[in-house]
């Protein structure tokens, strides 16, 4: 006869759940992103491998994390067709040496592992921590004219604020300035209602020169608002460059100086305008059998790069699902395999000679020719209003600034420029140290080498093809 067995009522049965259920994805599919280093294939750079599931805009993080580290990126192997990103840099320090530092090794797997946006604890150069949490950011946008971010630190000064942090880049008659300010007199955070009487005044300094007939779209150019930097911790440098980016392409500087406006005084022949742009020259092409267009960017080569390269080119969402960045003797040769979002190439040839300007408009806003200031002094209110009075005083004109506070000291580099077009007189300069004040002053002359320019490349579809099959097949080192 049967025999039946009833379990106590009382008891609670919880499901049963295998342990290793969680981890079977990643040891079906492999982990998410898988980070590499390797320093032993080869012997001037560090090899940094990435392994992930692709998403848009991973790219832009990876190489913006290597960035913020201040890590070189001398080639670049990447491909993420399938669902599957994977990438190849070969790196540097800011001296040009491996990445020996296991801290920082440590911290270039756990950043790029996990995408992490967290503060990073090791970098190549470690930089202050600013008191960001406690401001509020502001960003301008307006024609540039000579003086101008004097005024906009007199005006900041007389609403009664305190400069902890600013950047300003100039390009095409364009300026786009990214300002964290607080209250002057108790270092506290500036309420709305104020904020909103500062953005107004400094809107009317920016249109100080605006013409009556000009249209309202010119109008609507200078502009001041809450900051769009993306939200939770403090920004990193990239962060910042990147609205900076954004804020001149909304405002075109890639074509050219507004109208009733030029440039400040500069060489004009074509040869020379070649220079400025640091020789740079971009074309797209298309690749109808699989559907790609190809940009191609050969420049002299610089720091920080391919960082505002596929900076752009995301920001104008653009998917890029191949890419090959080197660099040789100065110079750089880029190129990537784009689409749309939707997946739709190029189509006409407007949309590509946009492109094409504005990549060439993301290149030139780093080139600053002429001289480079950095000073260094005790902080105090009104400082950097005074500096840059005198520099106006004595016709200088700001081109690029960039300003932070380390605790008790104001750290200041301004690249300047005679607005008169002759050349900047580097005994006046460091005549500033007896109008300004107490203050450490370092001076160096940037100037941009041209005497081996490029030569476009003039290769068909076939050839570029080819080419680039070959330079991926180099580019992926056995790890």
């Amino acid at each position: 006869m049967p025999y039946l067995q009833f379990a106590n009522m009382n008891t609670v049965c919880s499901p049963y759940f295998d342990p290793d259920f969680d981890s079977l994805p990643e040891r079906i599919f492999g982990p998410a992103c898988r980070v590499t280093i390797d320093n032993e294939s080869l012997q001037d750079c560090t090899i940094v491998k990435i392994d992930s599931v692709n998403r848009q805009g991973l790219l832009l993080e990876v190489v913006q994390a290597l960035t913020d580290m201040n890590l070189t990126i001398s080639k670049g192997y990447i491909s993420s067709d399938a669902g599957w990103f994977m990438d190849v840099f070969h790196v540097k320090d800011e001296i040009g040496k491996k990445v020996t530092d296991q801290r920082v090794i440590n911290y270039i797997q756990k950043a790029l592992g996990s995408n992490s946006n967290t503060s990073p604890n090791a970098k190549a150069r470690s930089s202050p921590e600013l008191p960001l949490g406690d401001t509020k950011a502001i960003e301008m946008t307006g024609k540039d004219r000579p003086g101008l971010f004097s005024e906009i630190s007199a005006a900041l000064v007389d609403l009664g604020c305190n400069i902890i942090e600013v950047h300003a880049w100039t390009h095409n008659a364009r300026l786009a300035c990214v300002a964290h300010i607080s209250n002057q007199s108790t270092d506290t955070p500036i309420d709305d209602h104020r904020l909103h009487a500062i953005e107004d005044h400094l809107t009317t300094v920016l249109r100080a020169t605006t013409a009556k007939e000009e249209n309202s779209s010119n109008n609507q150019q200078q502009e001041v608002k809450p900051a769009g930097l993306p939200t939770g911790d403090s920004s990193t440098t990239t962060k910042v460059e990147r609205r900076l980016h954004q804020l001149l392409l909304s405002v075109r500087d890639f074509d050219g100086p507004p109208p009733q406006q030029t440039r400040l005084p500069t060489r004009t022949s074509d040869s020379d305008d070649e220079e400025r742009r640091g020789g740079c020259h971009v074309s797209i092409e298309s690749c109808e059998e699989k559907g790609y267009s190809i940009v191609t960017i050969e420049c002299k080569d610089r720091r920080r790069l391919m960082f505002d390269t596929v900076c752009t080119l995301t920001d104008m969402q653009y998917v890029i699902f191949h890419a090959s960045v080197d660099s040789c003797r100065g110079y750089a040769y880029q190129e990537y395999f784009i689409r749309h979002a939707d997946g739709c190439a190029l189509n006409t040839e407007g949309e590509k000679d946009r492109v094409a300007k504005c990549l060439e408009a993301a290149i030139e806003r780093r080139v600053c020719e002429g001289v480079r200031l950095e000073l260094c002094a005790y902080n105090r209110v009104g400082l950097l209003s005074d500096i840059t009075r005198v520099l106006r005083e004595n016709g200088l004109a700001v081109v690029r600034a960039d300003v932070a506070t380390q605790g008790e000291k104001s750290v200041n580099a301004f690249y300047v420029r005679d607005i008169s077009g002759n050349n900047v007189d580097l005994d006046f300069i460091k005549s500033i140290k007896s109008e300004v004040g107490a203050i450490d002053l370092e001076v160096m002359e940037y100037t941009t080498d041209h005497s081996q320019p490029i030569t476009p490349t003039s290769m068909s579809i076939g050839e570029r093809l080819k080419f680039q099959i070959e330079r991926l097949s180099h580019g992926f080192v056995a790890m």
